[in-house]
């Protein structure tokens, strides 16, 4: 079990499976979302996925023309899970509060459209577009 919550804890939710691999999307609108060089994310099957409290306090934005969609609380701005396609969802990994423990970056996504200044320094995978597996 896998549980996560926003900052100021109106947001919670569990993951019913064990997790280990974080992709690590350096695209221009992931850097947007979050300010910083990108976004670390957990992606579960939507099946997997289930909120546990403050569904009312999650704010969407869903890119035109795509399936991709971000959430984020309404109350402190956190970034929230959101939904990937119809069937999986992107857990930002920095939310994870319990049950983390194996995380490790294990792709990079969209390296072709990273920043400048970002520099790439763990082991992890690198894919020029999407990750394809």
């Amino acid at each position: 079990m896998v549980k996560g919550a926003c900052n100021c804890g109106a947001v919670a939710f569990e993951i019913d499976t064990d997790i280990s691999d974080v992709f690590v999307c350096h695209c221009s609108i992931c850097r947007r979302f979050t300010g910083s060089n990108g976004i670390s994310v957990i992606v579960v099957d939507n099946s997997l996925f289930r909120w546990v409290r403050g569904e009312d306090h999650v704010v969407t934005w869903k890119k035109p023309n795509a399936d991709w969609q971000a959430g984020f609380c309404k109350v402190c701005g956190s970034s929230l899970p959101g939904a990937n396609d119809e069937s999986k969802t992107f857990v930002p990994a920095g939310l994870i509060s319990e049950g983390g423990q194996d995380l490790k970056v294990r792709h990079h996504i969209w390296v072709g459209s990273k920043a400048d200044w970002d520099e790439i320094r763990d082991s992890g995978k690198q894919h020029h577009e999407a990750f394809e597996g």
